[in-house]
């Protein structure tokens, strides 16, 4: 895995924009393209058994695969990276490594998929699960006291916006002996590198903001420490839940222009949120990038930028709510997050209907609930379009 040099030289890290554009995707050595070629062979011709020019199936590990591994590596300042077929697959792998009696600490304000997964498959293999408030060092501590594998974060949080200070939390992991996974999902490497703020490994769903065009499925797994790359290279392999070269290329080409989508993301984004913050139809506007929001010195201090994802709880039961819903008509009503495409999501029914309702209310997700994924449209006409539909509401 490369060390974040685009050519594998020893020097200076080139800025996230260059790394961006280059890290990974050196021009074809063969050819000089300077669109890296599609590898699309599933096998590779072998001097001798055993003797081969780096590649020799590709469920272990292919050009391309590869090319994305690098530089997502190399945007999170990781020695090592791991892509996957979904970001949920990526997740997988990473907790198998785990073994039966082990304990994983979970942020309670987590993606629903992501509590499914650890709630009803990784509980059912032995893995002790806890979820805790990790807003409280207290309740943080007293989880830990029990000999803890990994210390699992989310920031900011889905789907309600919360930050989360990595630093700190790195700081009491370490101290008993856990390591700490933060999925970056929401804020990708140009707004926070949580491996600089002591955090062990990042996880990513790439099908958002890192491919960004809503037409990719894939997830990654980055890390320095040596032994859990090297099971998770082990598992990635035995298990062969891997993207397809095609897959990786899509991937690869939205990194290219990641940094100024963000850029536009966030722009559009503060300028939604300082609309609805203000809309009398909407009750709260969950958004680290307003200086109401609990946690708003805390993003300012460990992002560099708020994100690109909002909620917000409007001032209707959940009638009214669906009737906002439908009567969108830029925003599209759908999963996922993180496109060029804005879209909105109702997570009561969609990314969290996997977990118990009792559980959804006692987060604040309630029947009113809304998370908003702004894309690259010009913002008036965003606003308009929420504008509209929030008359709707009444």
């Amino acid at each position: 895995m490369s060390d974040g040099r685009a050519d594998g030289s020893s020097g200076p890290t080139p800025h996230l924009d260059t790394l961006a554009l280059h890290a990974g995707q050196p021009p074809d050595p063969a050819t000089g393209a300077v669109s890296v070629p599609i590898v699309l062979s599933t096998t590779f011709a072998q001097r001798a058994p055993g003797e081969h020019q780096g590649f020799s199936y590709t469920r272990t590990g292919n050009p391309n695969r590869a090319q994305l591994e690098t530089s997502v590596a190399a945007l999170e300042g990781a020695q090592h990276g791991y892509a996957f077929a979904s970001g949920m697959a990526a997740i997988a792998a990473l907790l198998q490594t785990l073994r039966p009696g082990q304990r994983v600490v979970a942020t309670a304000d987590l993606y629903g998929g992501t509590y499914r997964l650890l709630e009803r498959v990784v509980r059912l293999l032995g893995v002790d699960v806890v979820f805790v408030d990790v807003g409280q060092p207290a309740a943080v501590e007293e989880a830990l006291a029990t000999e803890t594998a990994f210390l699992w974060l989310e920031s900011p949080t889905n789907p309600l916006l919360k930050v989360v200070d990595i630093a700190a939390l790195a700081r009491l992991a370490h101290a008993r002996g856990a390591l700490v996974v933060v999925d970056n999902t929401f804020a990708t490497p140009m707004l926070q590198r949580p491996l600089t703020l002591g955090a062990d490994v990042v996880v990513h769903s790439t099908t958002k903001f890192i491919n960004g065009h809503s037409d990719v499925l894939g997830g990654v797994v980055v890390t320095s420490r040596a032994p859990l790359a090297e099971q998770l290279a082990f598992i990635q392999n035995a298990g062969g839940a891997v993207p397809s070269p095609f897959d990786c290329y899509l991937t690869l080409r939205g990194i290219k222009t990641l940094p100024v989508r963000m850029a536009r993301h966030v722009d559009n984004t503060e300028h939604l949120a300082a609309f609805l913050a203000q809309h009398p139809q909407v009750e709260r506007v969950h958004y680290p990038g307003l200086p109401e929001h609990p946690q708003h010195a805390l993003a300012c201090a460990q992002m560099t930028r708020p994100g690109a994802v909002l909620s917000i709880v409007l001032r209707a039961d959940g009638a009214g709510t669906r009737r906002f819903l439908s009567a969108l008509r830029l925003f599209s009503l759908a999963e996922s997050l993180g496109g060029v495409e804005s879209l909105v999501s109702y997570p009561p029914e969609m990314s969290h209907a996997s977990m118990p309702r009792e559980l959804r209310l006692a987060q604040g997700i309630t029947d009113s609930f809304v998370r908003i994924s702004s894309g690259l449209e010009h913002p008036a006409d965003l606003v308009d379009d929420l504008d509209r539909a929030l008359s709707a509401t009444k």
